[in-house]
């Protein structure tokens, strides 16, 4: 029997690291594995698919047999909000186009009770499919599949019996996206039933979104409910940015789509996905803090255990009020865009970072005390960061000094505390960095910037973003535990240390600040055991921190190049220092404020340096 050696190793290495096996091992065992993924095929090609009829979302009726004369019919779980169903229907689409001559024919078909046809077909015409979407409003046809998730994929052979189940391949992930898939999984199994070969891998696992089925009923106690107990939580940590128009992939300010959506809640509370915060709690005390407590958490998934009941309505929390536009104090007095024009943001693929040059035309020195990134495409936009080129610069170092504020999903807007600002002067330019990350269609970002002066006279204190660098980056290809240090690199007064936020790209592992005082005293700032790149926190201290002459900031990264990280884009390379996401940074930025007369004196100091 023929092995396909992409396939096998794709298997072998999701159980055993390469390195642990001499060549002759690695031979037997693929022999070995490929007859037991060969016998686990056999197996579930004897349960045949149950036959069903559903509609579109127009209405009309689509029925499995309607396609008898196909060699083999894919049917697709997907979800009108999940990302990773919408990443991947486009590339369910591409099979469809590639495979369509040759007798293969793919059916969607969403099974989640929050989405309605209208949201169906709004789905199917973003997405550009041509391939039939149906609606499985009961979970019917889900069920006697047994699908779990958005996507999964069944396979179908000519007799109508599953070949092949699970993910499409492993370019997409929970937290992750690599540039291209490396396992192939739906693929292999579609050109082994076209070629009559047997199918190696007849079976993994899927990964996204839970299938949102309607709760089933519990006899356990309903005094827990949405309206008494659930609503609130999901008020202060969930819903603002889980409702229209925000980056939450599904709102979940109403009872109907947090009831909907309650599996899927439990899992990432339980893995502490959701609510994304990662500082260590044994250290520090963050204003912005948006992690569940103990008794919060054990609220949450008891409503949920219990069937996720509603209560009594008139019990229900009014919501908060949220804007539609600006998260500012108020109306921003300056308002400029991100970029000159809109930008086109492919439906797939890589992109470089990208930096826009933009001349505010301030003529006279502006205080900043609150300021706000708006990304035109919330789908399409990982993070914009945005530095001041003071007059006279010929270049931004952007990684060092210079930072003004960032935008990434879940951050709050620059607000300083009264008589706090930060000083753009007259002729500087704004610089914006912006990672578009593609969403499987094509979107045009065009973002703005808005800013809230402060009075001239009410100025006390000047607030300076400066950092602990070390662009000294080697990773060694593999290496999973990669440490790098750093300290600050611009003597430190007395003054007060307002934030931090660290900056490591896609082998970000680990990262910590620590305060070293002159005395030999060390406290510890910050830790972020787990680095996540897709959560970029400026973490807001609760109280501003008094350092004193002589103390050192010092930093800890650590990073993993290994075939463990699943952002790793090649553990086969060494990774140096640069901008782009395949390449490392390891920045400790931080906020300090100084009294105004001691900033232009400090900020001279940094321009000189």
């Amino acid at each position: 029997m023929a092995l396909n050696s992409t396939v096998t190793n794709c298997f072998l290495e999701s159980l055993v690291p390469r390195s642990s096996f001499t060549l002759g091992c690695w031979g037997l065992l693929a022999v070995w594995l490929g007859l037991a993924e060969a016998g686990l095929a056999q197996s579930m090609s004897r349960d045949s698919a149950m036959d069903f009829v559903l509609p579109d979302a127009s209405g009309q009726q689509y029925m499995l047999g309607d396609y008898a004369d196909k060699r083999g019919v894919v049917v697709a779980f997907l979800g009108t909000e999940c990302p990773l169903a919408a990443q991947y229907a486009l590339r369910l689409q591409q099979l469809q186009d590639q495979y369509a001559d040759q007798g293969i024919q793919v059916l969607g078909i969403d099974a989640n009770t929050q989405d309605s046809a209208e949201e169906l077909a709004a789905f199917a015409q973003r997405q550009r499919l041509n391939f039939p979407l149906l609606k499985d409003d009961q979970a019917k046809v889900a069920d006697r599949f047994r699908a779990t998730r958005t996507p999964e994929v069944f396979l179908l052979d000519a007799e109508r019996k599953v070949v092949y189940q699970g993910r499409v391949d492993d370019q997409y992930g929970i937290g992750y996206k690599k540039n291209s898939a490396t396992c192939t999984e739906l693929v292999d199994a579609i050109e082994s039933l076209l070629s009559g070969r047997p199918i190696i891998v007849a079976k993994t696992e899927a990964v996204g979104c839970l299938i949102g089925r309607v709760p089933p009923p519990t006899t356990a106690a309903k005094s827990i409910t949405y309206a008494s107990h659930a609503a609130a939580i999901l008020n202060e940590h969930c819903v603002r940015c889980h409702r229209g128009g925000q980056i939450g992939p599904f709102p979940l300010d109403n009872y109907d789509d947090a009831a909907a959506w309650s599996e899927t809640i439990a899992e990432v509370v339980r893995e502490k996905r959701m609510p994304p915060w990662h500082a260590n709690p044994e250290y520090g005390n963050f204003a912005n803090d948006c992690s569940l407590s103990a008794e919060s958490e054990r609220v949450l998934l008891a409503w949920i255990a219990a069937g996720a009941p509603l209560g009594e309505t008139n019990e229900i929390p009014v919501p908060p009020t949220w804007t539609a536009a600006w998260q500012l104090p108020r109306e921003p007095d300056f308002v400029c865009r991100t970029s000159p024009r809109p930008f086109t943001v492919k439906a797939t693929g890589e992109i470089k970072y990208k930096y826009f040059l933009i001349d505010p035309g301030f003529t006279e020195d502006q205080w900043i005390k609150a300021a706000e990134l708006r990304p035109g495409s919330l789908s399409a936009v990982h993070h914009i960061l945005c530095f001041i080129m003071p007059p006279g610069a010929q270049k931004l170092e952007q990684e060092l000094d210079g930072f003004l504020t960032g935008y990434v999903p879940g951050m709050l807007p620059l607000t300083l505390p009264p008589g706090y600002a930060k000083k753009v002067e007259a002729g500087s330019k704004f610089v914006f960095q912006i990672h578009y990350t593609p969403s499987g269609r094509e979107e045009t970002d065009h973002g703005q910037l808005g800013l809230i002066f402060a009075d001239d006279a009410e100025v006390t204190h000047e607030v300076i973003t400066t950092c602990a660098v070390n662009p000294r980056i080697r990773i060694p290809p593999g290496e999973a535990n990669y440490r790098l240090k750093a300290n600050n690199r611009h003597p430190l007064g007395d003054w007060e240390l307002l934030s931090l936020m660290p900056h490591m790209h896609l082998r970000g592992k680990a990262f910590r600040y620590e305060a070293v005082f002159s005395d030999g005293r060390r406290e510890v700032l910050l830790d972020v055991p787990r680095f996540d790149f897709n959560w970029q926190t400026s973490y807001q201290l609760a109280q501003p921190f008094q350092l004193q002459p002589g103390t050192r900031i010092d930093c800890v990264a650590v990073f993993d190049n290994s075939a463990g990280n699943p952002n790793n884009p090649d553990p086969g390379q060494e990774v140096r220092w640069g901008d782009q996401t395949w390449e490392e940074m390891m920045i400790g930025y931080f906020d300090v404020a100084m009294p105004r007369e001691v900033g232009e004196k400090v900020r001279e100091k940094m321009r000189s340096r």
